[in-house]
């Protein structure tokens, strides 16, 4: 039996190949988009914001080095190349999985750090602590996607024949130690840390909301805590529903017998793990204002260019974090403090 070739229909095939061509085009142009806006606002970009720059990276990786290659076996019906691209792809998926999981990670925990003390002027994350954070998870990804290669672990075909990954089900007696590692190292502690920071946010906002004792900032704060629990919630889903489902089937690879998984079942998770390159873009430009008039200037789809440029350049989102409540005017700082608590684009 050929290993490589494809065991859905040739329907599914095409079908499949489709899906992942439109979900990388949109991961190649969310994700550069994120890298041009943070590029043109180098100079006023904050310490955090290097690490989703960071995780655009490695989107964009992913995208560019892995779905041209899904696309054209999915379209063969084989997969293409044989041994050696197979275990570039498995590589490079491991490699880019394990870095974007990280950098969330990393990412939650530094939102959690700087929501701890939301009215702070002080700096709490340095560039040079954020660049040894983005270098720590480029070595750690690159030391797991290695270990395959030097013998604990290895690279092999999904089961339907069209991608290749981990050998899950190569992997019930001489890699079961790697397999527990990885899922408990690169799977279930980082969702346990994703979880509790954003929930420890979304406690410290609650909290914030209930000291305010000047009841013209009650509105604002309430429109706030909306927002910001809404990005920790959507990113937390995001992570979960993309990862968890491959995670159960690989599982259940190792447990069980692999060949009682239908082919048509495990594409399923394989699917909804590489449509997680496309998510956070789509995030950035709904709850950001400033990312989304810059994306909107760069394709000419503002309305009003001279309200874009002045309300970009102002560095940060005043015009969303400064209300003006007739007495009062409300602090864009104070308010712009607890926003990187949860989205620091």
């Amino acid at each position: 039996m050929d290993i490589y070739s494809s065991t859905l229909s040739p329907a599914l095939d095409i079908g499949t190949g489709c899906f992942i061509l439109v979900v990388g085009v949109l991961s190649i142009i969310g994700n550069l988009l994120v890298i041009i806006t943070a590029v043109k606002r180098s100079s006023k970009m904050k310490p955090p914001e290097l690490l989703c720059v960071n995780l655009a990276v490695t989107d964009l990786g992913a995208a560019v080095t892995m779905y041209p290659l899904s696309v054209a076996s999915a379209w063969s019906h084989r997969w293409i190349g044989g041994d050696a691209t197979c275990i570039y792809y498995g590589l490079v998926g491991f490699l880019f999985g394990v870095a974007s999981i990280m950098n969330l990670t990393i990412l939650a925990i530094v939102r959690f750090t700087v929501s701890l003390n939301l009215q702070s002027p002080k700096e709490k994350i340095t560039w040079k602590s954020v660049k040894i954070m983005c270098m720590w998870v480029w070595l750690y990804s690159i030391m797991w996607a290695m270990f395959p290669i030097l013998g604990w672990g290895r690279y092999g075909p999904e089961p339907f024949g069209i991608s290749c990954s981990l050998a899950w089900g190569q992997m019930k007696d001489e890699g079961f130690s790697f397999v527990v590692t990885i899922f408990s190292l690169n799977l279930a502690v980082p969702a346990v840390i994703i979880i509790c920071c954003y929930f420890g946010i979304a406690i410290k906002l609650y909290f914030t909301y209930k000291k305010t004792v000047n009841t013209n900032q009650i509105p604002v704060i309430i429109k706030l805590h909306r927002r910001l629990l809404m990005i920790a919630v959507l990113i937390s889903v995001g992570f979960l529903g993309c990862w968890a489902p491959y995670g159960l089937v690989s599982l259940w690879s190792i447990l069980k017998d692999s060949s009682s998984i239908p082919p048509e079942v495990s594409l399923l998770p394989c699917m909804f793990a590489k449509s997680s390159t496309v998510y956070n873009p789509i995030i950035y430009y709904m709850f950001s204002q400033s990312f989304k008039m810059e994306v909107q200037q760069l394709f000419l789809w503002c309305p009003s260019f001279k309200f874009c440029r002045t309300s970009s350049n102002n560095g940060n989102e005043t015009t969303i974090y400064m209300v003006s409540t007739g007495k009062t005017l409300m602090s864009a700082q104070t308010i712009q403090e607890t926003s990187h608590a949860v989205i620091l684009n």
